[in-house]
């Protein structure tokens, strides 16, 4: 039988958001995994930007996670841009996405660390992929007629967080009016980031690169629930290393403390959501922070890996942060909870 943390893996892995529900009272702690019905008191929380919320009674604390898969970044084209831009989106924690119809260019020798390179006809490509509300996708294929196959069948989806296409201001234009006059709206093509990236006067395809992937991050920051403050789950925190969801999910009896980030006050290193795996052999996996935020918890957490069970702690940095000249100096509660 799958533990909770296989099916939130297994489900994550397969585009599907989880509310993921984790309750702590003195009978112990128990895990539950929703993808589809959730709970009434939960509900509330599907359809926006991943969240945690935190309900306490007496001496138990529920804490309900919603998660949605990791952002991909889908590049539509494998040229001198994408190289780069594949690169930076790796390090940026995208699954980046390769979609090409030359095998010499679409290949794992040019991607090294592409999550999937598919080598097909661009007019087959929303029928080889199927395109997720967190899709951040750049059009960067080597010629107009393609730039339009691509550009046509994305706008028929209103699903992806973004949609950029390569090209000079004439050449856009010339697009745009060609979209026009085969019966797009104006409000249709509002949507699309052309010429992509910010103006930063990039020149290499490098720099091109990092004017695509600047806007992209502007974009994902910008967007309404993430100004509310709903910053926790997959894209602020949570299980940002898949290694310590993997580690989890796996089949090792090696007990483990796992410690989450509850609530932030103040400026923090990370948000709220963002977890951090205490092994029994003394190794950490994942981050909340670093520096003072993760040695202060550590003790603790070696306690709960011996003694088992649960417990809150706030950690106050204002001190420390003065003392060594620190950026971040706010306080953070954390839930520490044994794994196994």
């Amino acid at each position: 039988m799958q533990n909770s943390y296989q099916l939130l893996l297994h489900n994550l892995k397969n585009g599907r958001k989880t509310l993921f529900v984790t309750h702590c009272g003195p009978d112990g702690i128990t895990k539950t995994v929703h993808d589809g019905n959730f709970p009434a008191a939960w509900a509330g929380m599907y359809g926006r930007e991943p969240a945690l919320l935190v309900d306490r009674h007496d001496d138990e604390i529920t804490v309900a996670e919603f998660f949605i898969p990791k952002p991909r970044m889908i590049i539509l084209g494998a040229g001198h841009i994408a190289a780069p831009l594949a690169a930076m989106g790796t390090m940026l924690n995208f699954d980046v996405v390769i979609f090409d119809d030359r095998p010499s260019f679409a290949n794992r020798s040019r991607f090294p660390d592409a999550h999937e390179i598919i080598c097909d006809y661009f007019d087959s490509m929303t029928q080889r992929i199927t395109i997720r509300h967190n899709d951040y996708i750049a059009i960067v294929t080597r010629g107009h007629k393609h730039d339009l196959q691509c550009l046509n069948a994305l706008l028929k989806i209103d699903v992806p967080c973004y949609i950029g296409m390569i090209g000079s201001s004439r050449r856009v234009g010339i697009v745009r009016r060609q979209m026009l006059a085969e019966g797009y709206a104006a409000e249709d093509l509002k949507r699309l980031h052309a010429p992509i990236g910010i103006d930063i006067g990039a020149v290499t395809p490098e720099e091109i690169a990092v004017s695509i992937v600047a806007e992209m991050i502007q974009e994902k920051r910008q967007r309404p629930a993430v100004k509310s403050g709903l910053t926790a789950g997959w894209c602020e925190g949570g299980f940002t290393d898949m290694g310590l969801l993997e580690w989890l999910a796996g089949e090792s009896d090696e007990k483990a403390a796992i410690i989450t980030v509850l609530s932030v006050k103040g400026s923090t290193p990370r948000g709220v959501g963002a977890k951090m795996g205490v092994l029994e052999n003394g190794r950490i996996v994942g981050s909340i922070g670093g520096g003072c935020a993760e040695a202060d918890v550590v003790k603790d957490a070696r306690r709960i890996i011996r003694d088992g069970g649960y417990c809150c702690k706030l950690i106050d940095m204002t001190d420390s942060a003065e003392e060594n000249g620190m950026v971040c100096g706010g306080v953070m509660e954390v839930l520490i909870e044994a794994s196994r």
